[in-house]
């Protein structure tokens, strides 16, 4: 896009006859436009503008998800718990206890009742 722009500005530099753009080849006015094609071809070669269109709407899906149940009434702050504990990379650090955990009982020489009277 900021190619777009700047071969929109040097065209109408260029058009308007201001110096030191006045005395460029229309060459170099058009390399901007030139630019721009070639960068979408690469985006839209490596998937780029295609992943961003589905971050996108991957936000809005979220977002659209809190708003209905902020609505509804629903406790948006547990949905929020629940995918910061999916998602590894916003997961809290484990904390560390100040004792190690005891190991399990070692329940092999109990025998095992029926619980019914």
């Amino acid at each position: 896009m900021w190619f777009v722009i700047g071969g929109v500005l040097l065209g109408l530099l260029w058009w308007a006859g201001i110096e030191p753009i006045a005395q460029l080849h229309w060459g170099w006015v058009l390399l901007p436009f030139v630019l721009a094609a070639v960068w979408w071809a690469v985006a839209d070669a490596t998937g780029m503008t295609q992943r961003r269109a589905q971050d996108k709407m991957d936000k809005r899906k979220v977002a659209r998800r809190e708003r209905d149940m902020k609505a509804l009434g629903l406790d948006v702050r547990q949905a929020e718990r629940v995918r910061v504990l999916r998602d590894p990379s916003r997961r809290p650090p484990p904390s560390s206890p100040a004792s190690p955990p005891a190991p399990p009982p070692d329940r092999a020489d109990e025998v095992r009742r029926d619980p019914r009277p």
